[in-house]
């Protein structure tokens, strides 16, 4: 009771704010909740990202839900990456069952099944208003990490950049810089290497094929107009809630650098969008990326500093970002440290190298005197989390076994007659899903290659004809001046003049000299 009593202490002490919070459970002690002990979340420091953990069918998906609604209720727009295609429920109000009765009695909650402003959105074909970059929005930089090239290459890269900005050659998707690297590697090498430098044919090989394999994974579909708003990720419901974008990536498990490219730009955007806003009272905007492990393992060295950048600093800007992974090693060490908020479900130690990495993961929590966190992590039950966040003060709070509440909202997805009625009064999808092809590098570097083409084909006819033309004249002068009369008479008189002198020599000149033969 002593113990039950301190930690009850424990918990009201650690987790009292001065600012707005919300609840997202209650405290646990050997196996039974503890009454009063009510796990809170500060607002304040939201933006201090975090982490939510653990193997399959232990409940990160609804402690995601739980922490977007709680967001959501305080006018927190949210940002949710759904790539199991289970979060569009969100949209949906719950339903009670025996279940969700018995948790919110052990947590002294009450049950209100509610709906939450969703818009849905999709890099693919998929139903929603449709995200796209272009090219010249990603930039050299950033273009050159995500195809992996090394220094020299991703200055020919930013040499591209430079002629397309000087020639004024819109880089809008792929096809334009495809289309461009083509161009500078035969027709427009001379002038590139005239302006800019030499060139080598290798390193536009090299890249035109790294470019080719981000195509192949459904680049073209995210590449291009009309590039998307991230203001428009940050509304507040007519409710005054905030708004829940759900970003349905379910067709790109299969590829991952398309993911860790669309993700690497949306960070990048909103980074150089949002002005710098020092401590807030809440964020304005916190992302969710679920299988957040899919970034991480196709990126390159250059792109995970480029990550671990820009979390660091995204966080003076008002956003705070979430990583929801099976196994917290999926993250990097370097990202690992920046996160806050740590909410770890189980842990299966089935292997030897399970039972290292559940030790490697129970040092990265605070030290407490109420578990033993190497084996707790292994006995948590579904629904069920070792929690510790940072307080107003930026100091991590004890940690604490805790049960969850449950969702609000739907825990199942949506029917697709229900997402065609949501899209169907999206504004954004209205806005966003028009197909647009712009006069860009790709038509105006078209153009120009016909007409030299053209006018080359032009030359050529031009040529054939004139020597043609040169050559009936040279024939028609030397027929004319045989067929003239005077010519022809002249021909005749001394034809017959060389005739008579012959036969003068051959001694049958006269009619007399005939006769006398015979």
């Amino acid at each position: 009771m002593a113990d039950s009593a301190k930690f009850l202490e424990t918990v009201k002490t650690g987790y009292t704010f001065k600012g707005e919070c919300f609840k997202i459970g209650g405290g646990m002690l050997d196996g039974a909740s503890v009454s009063g002990a009510d796990v809170l979340i500060p607002l304040k420091t939201m933006n201090r990202h975090g982490l939510i953990a653990g193997a399959t069918g232990t409940g990160k998906t609804k402690t995601l839900q739980v922490l977007a609604e709680g967001l959501s209720d305080a006018s927190v727009p949210v940002l949710l990456m759904d790539i199991k295609g289970d979060l569009s429920g969100v949209a949906a109000a719950g339903t009670v069952n025996d279940r969700i009765t018995e948790r919110c009695q052990k947590l002294s909650l009450e049950y209100k099944p509610s709906a939450y402003p969703v818009e849905l959105l999709t890099l693919s074909n998929q139903k929603g208003a449709r995200l796209r970059a272009t090219v010249s929005e990603f930039g050299p930089v950033l273009l050159s990490k995500i195809l992996g090239l090394n220094d020299t290459q991703g200055g020919f890269v930013a040499m591209i950049f430079k002629y397309c900005d000087d020639k004024k050659l819109p880089l809008l998707d792929l096809k334009d810089f495809i289309k461009v690297l083509q161009f500078v590697s035969d027709e427009g090498k001379a002038e590139l290497e005239k302006d800019y430098g030499k060139i080598s044919t290798t390193s536009t090989g090299t890249i035109l094929r790294k470019v080719i394999e981000l195509q192949q994974q459904g680049a073209d579909v995210f590449f291009g107009e009309k590039s998307f708003e991230v203001d428009d990720l940050m509304r507040i419901s007519d409710d005054g809630r905030g708004m829940i974008s759900i970003v349905r990536v379910t067709d790109l498990q299969d590829r991952p650098k398309l993911f860790s490219t669309f993700m690497l730009q949306l960070l990048a955007e909103l980074y150089a969008t949002c002005p710098e806003e020092g401590d807030m009272d809440k964020p304005k905007l916190v992302m969710f990326i679920d299988e957040a492990h899919l970034i991480f393992q196709e990126a390159n060295d250059a792109l995970l500093q480029q990550i671990e950048t820009i979390i660091k600093l995204i966080r003076s800007k008002g956003i705070g970002i979430y990583f929801c992974t099976q196994n917290p090693m999926d993250v990097p060490a370097s990202v690992l440290a920046q996160l806050g908020l740590k909410v770890q479900h189980a842990l299966r130690a089935f292997t030897a190298a399970d039972r290292k990495v559940i030790k490697q993961t129970a040092e990265n929590y605070p030290e407490t005197d109420f578990y033993k966190t190497e084996d707790l992590i292994t006995q948590l039950g579904t629904g069920e989390a070792l929690v510790t966040i940072l307080n107003e003060k930026g100091i991590p709070t004890p940690l604490v076994h805790c049960m969850v509440r449950p969702p609000q909202s739907r825990m199942d997805i949506l029917e697709e007659t229900e997402i065609d009625t949501l899209v169907g009064k999206s504004k954004l999808a209205a806005k966003y899903n028009q197909v647009i092809d712009s006069h860009s590098a790709y038509e105006i570097l078209t153009g120009k290659l016909e007409d030299a083409a053209r006018r080359d084909e032009e030359d050529k006819q031009k040529e054939a004809e004139e020597k043609e033309e040169k050559k009936a004249t040279t024939g028609k002068k030397e027929k004319g001046f045989f067929d003239n009369p005077t010519v022809k008479s002249m021909t005749r008189t001394a034809g017959n003049t060389i005739v008579r002198t012959l036969l003068g020599v051959l001694g049958l000149g006269g009619r007399g000299r005939r006769k006398s033969l015979f």
